[in-house]
């Protein structure tokens, strides 16, 4: 395990406090639960064997028996903004070194600046707004399920599904040289369940999940190199008037596409009139066939249903694809309902509370590391069993002016792309790092990679 251990304290044991418990715990950390429900506590601590603190997080008595005095990171995610804010400054004050919140509400958001400094908070969160981002540029190429970036948002990775036809289906990637151009670089295959690190010999498939490196400015050019044809989205239909919907559909309105939100909640359709004034509210039950069907789905471009039941939201966008709908972008928080019905029916798929757990797992994987070189980026592929990081290389490395292919990486580590100068280079094995380069690297989330040193044989790169 290459992680420095680190004691770190979760406040709060709902969706995204448990995924995180999961994931720092695995990673070894000493995390210790604060909750102020003793039977979810109780569950954590069997499934997990971690220690539990039943009792409010924002109790300056209750972080003290947590032992936030010396603790290295705290990381507050109850569902109230205020709890979180207090609880981060109650241990900033107590001591403890770094403190991370989630803050979901819009007032909060927009005075986040002064907040931080107010409240001695060193990262905060917000799920529907990092959602809301994710979905939206996912609608910016809809042929893709997921899109990550490094590097300031010159290079990529992102996830399409190969199609029945195309020059991709059926060939063998040492057989794709011309057709990718060094613009491009296949990573990984997911196929059946598994994820592939490929080789030349690999064959691609129809249904295949492909994971892709490549400068953001190639990604148009290279779908239609692919064969691919891209789909044009103007009208976006969102099922629910969450907070993701209000930041979604502001972010579609000021892009100049056509918004229409179908809300159950008459008071919620008054306030998202208000908020909204560009879009179509249609106050009406989206979850029911004949009203999207009254309410124009057939026409839509794209349908993103938003509401907060897993069910409901794989079943509008199962209905959407079965008529033809060119996009559907599915909320869920539960992910292994993916795997049962295929995201091929699906389409993209986005996670709150995924998206949030691997913004705090690269912040402590990053707050753990004392040397040059931490992870700045985390992303995961293939339903979490790969990940995608992002590094700069440092000044005096050992590992640099050294051609790729000598150099003693680990099993399954591969090195996607080097954003140098400004200009995304996808690497060959005679290609060398340098220092400041921007990396993105692709590792199996087993091995736990947290410094760029970290990919190496040696963890030091020297050849």
């Amino acid at each position: 395990m290459f992680i420095e251990i680190m004691k770190i304290i979760v406040v709060g044991n709902g969706k995204i406090g448990e995924l995180l418990v999961q994931q720092l715990s695995r990673e070894g950390h000493e995390v210790v639960v604060v909750d102020s429900n003793p039977a979810r506590l109780e569950f954590m601590q069997e499934k997990l064997d971690v220690a539990v603190v039943p009792g409010n997080g924002a109790s300056i008595e209750i972080l003290r028996e947590a032992g936030a005095d010396s603790a290295d990171l705290l990381i507050a995610v109850t569902n109230s903004d205020e709890v979180n804010l207090l609880t981060a400054l109650v241990a900033e004050k107590l001591g403890c070194n770094y403190t991370v919140a989630r803050v979901r509400s819009p007032e909060y958001d927009r005075e986040m600046n002064l907040l931080k400094t107010s409240f001695g908070i060193n990262v905060s969160v917000n799920p529907e707004k990092t959602c809301a981002k994710e979905i939206f540029r996912l609608l910016q190429f809809p042929t893709f399920l997921t899109r990550n970036s490094f590097a300031g948002g010159r290079a990529e990775m992102v996830e399409l599904i190969v199609p029945e036809e195309g020059k991709l289906t059926g060939r063998k990637l040492s057989e794709l040289t011309n057709v990718l151009d060094k613009k491009a670089l296949i990573c990984t295959i997911e196929r059946n369940g598994e994820v592939l690190v490929p080789s030349g010999s690999t064959e691609l498939r129809a249904g295949d999940k492909l994971g892709l490196a490549a400068a953001t400015a190639d990604l148009p050019a290279l779908l239609h190199r692919f064969g691919i044809r891209t789909l044009d989205v103007k009208n976006v239909m969102i099922i629910g008037g969450s907070a993701i919907a209000r930041y979604l559909a502001t972010d579609l309105l000021r892009s100049g596409l056509h918004v229409t939100i179908l809300e159950t909640d008459l008071k919620k359709c008054e306030v998202l009139e208000d908020l909204l004034p560009g879009a179509a509210i249609i106050h009406g039950d989206g979850s029911l066939q004949h009203v999207l069907a009254e309410e124009g789905i057939a026409n839509m471009d794209a349908v993103v249903p938003l509401t907060g039941i897993d069910e409901e939201n794989i079943m509008i966008s199962l209905y959407a694809h079965s008529i033809g709908t060119k996009k559907t972008i599915t909320k869920v928080n539960r992910t292994e309902y993916v795997n049962l019905f295929g995201q091929e029916h699906l389409g993209a798929v986005v996670s709150p509370k995924v998206l949030t757990a691997n913004e705090i797992t690269r912040y402590a994987r990053a707050a753990s590391q004392t040397r040059e070189g931490s992870v700045e980026t985390l992303h995961t592929l293939g339903g979490g069993s790969i990940e995608s990081l992002g590094f700069t290389v440092p000044e005096d490395a050992p590992f640099v002016n050294k051609p790729i292919m000598e150099l003693p990486l680990q099993p399954s580590i591969l090195i996607a792309s080097i954003v140098r100068n400004q200009r995304v280079i996808i690497p060959g094995g005679q290609d060398c790092l340098m220092h400041g380069d921007s990396i993105v690297v692709i590792a199996r989330a087993s091995q736990m990679v947290s410094n760029l040193t970290d990919i190496f044989r040696n963890r030091g790169g020297e050849a």
